[in-house]
């Protein structure tokens, strides 16, 4: 009885000093990590930096300083921000041909516009070209004034020359401009064969469109292709005026063209363009294209004008007399179906 009391005894000093001893070290801690807070901010630790010596910092600082004194002067390589172009996801709409917003107003206007031309070219002459075009129907009018670049190309035989179509339609203006030793590309998804090399001509299986297709939506086939001209320019490294560009670009894209060149204005494009040969249809809105009749004439109409703010001048309007005489699907002014236009490019000088 008396030994069990004992253990009882010694088993309770043991519990009640642990417990004094965890008190203890508790307090410690509180109180030294406390006293460390004080002594930091106190006394701050400074970082260790790697030491040098006195002349090595010396050298340091004064290649900083001629770094910065360099870069300040320099002007041949700004910054990338400064070259980069801001993007534009839609053109500048005209205003209204008049206050009704009737589409009489606005289909005179736009019929005036394009059977107008701009600048008259006068051709002195480009022997291999003048006598085939002599024997042909003069709908896809080349600027050959020594005013401009193209006729120039075509002596030295430094030309290059891209049709955009959908099949069916003669290709003689390509074929000529072959034989006179103009590099021509001719895009056409109707082609059985894709890269078709004939002579000075490329045929490629491909469709230009006003956007390119989704990487998500795999492709059936082959022919049903489509690229945006942008990405073709780029693929082939034609873009840069400098070292390359179009000299002629042909579109005849039955009614596809509206959405086309929107697309090549937005992005750019036409700097890179010498001649335009431009094939518009006003019988209907054309792909993609919404809004009231009013509103279509007014985009159309502002798709030309964005041309001439990029430099372009009209210089041939053709209207077959063999097509309809609808506009929207009405005969006003007497205007055709379909136009041929050509604009030049009064700032395109290609090195």
């Amino acid at each position: 009885m008396l030994k069990e009391r004992v253990n009882r005894c010694v088993l309770l000093r043991v519990c009640v000093l642990l417990s004094v001893l965890c008190v203890c070290a508790h307090i410690y801690v509180e109180f030294s990590g406390y006293g460390l807070k004080n002594w930091k901010r106190v006394h701050p630790v400074t970082p260790k930096s790697n030491k040098q010596d006195p002349k090595h910092q010396r050298v340091s600082k004064t290649s900083d300083r001629l770094t910065l004194r360099d870069d300040s002067k320099t002007t041949c390589c700004p910054p990338v921000q400064q070259q980069r172009k801001s993007l534009r996801w839609k053109i500048e709409l005209e205003p209204w041909a008049s206050e009704s917003h009737s589409l009489e107003e606005e289909a005179f206007r736009f019929i005036k516009y394009i059977t107008t031309p701009q600048v008259f070219c006068e051709n002195p002459g480009v022997p291999v070209i003048q006598r085939e075009v002599e024997e042909v129907e003069r709908s896809w009018v080349l600027c050959l004034d020594n005013r401009f670049s193209l006729a120039k190309c075509i002596i030295a035989k430094h030309c290059r020359v891209y049709s955009l179509g959908l099949g069916g339609e003669d290709k003689w203006l390509e074929r000529v401009l072959a034989k006179a030793g103009c590099e021509v590309h001719s895009f056409d998804p109707s082609i059985k064969e894709a890269h078709l090399q004939d002579s000075h001509m490329w045929l490629h299986r491909l469709s230009v469109d006003w956007r390119d297709p989704n990487p998500a939506i795999r492709a059936q086939r082959q022919h049903g292709s489509t690229k945006k001209l942008a990405t073709i320019l780029n693929d082939f490294g034609h873009r840069q005026v400098i070292t390359s560009g179009v000299d002629v670009l042909k579109v005849d894209m039955e009614s596809a063209e509206w959405k086309i060149l929107e697309n090549l204005i937005l992005e750019g494009v036409l700097s890179s363009v010498g001649l335009l040969l431009l094939e518009i249809h006003v019988h209907w809105p054309g792909f993609e294209v919404g809004g009231d009749e009013p509103s279509v004439v007014r985009y159309w109409f502002s798709l030309l004008r964005e041309l001439e703010r990029a430099h372009f001048c009209l210089y041939h309007s053709y209207s077959n007399s063999a097509k309809p005489r609808l506009f929207l699907h009405k005969n006003l002014h007497n205007a055709s179906s379909s136009y041929v236009l050509g604009w030049v490019n009064t700032h395109y000088s290609p090195q």
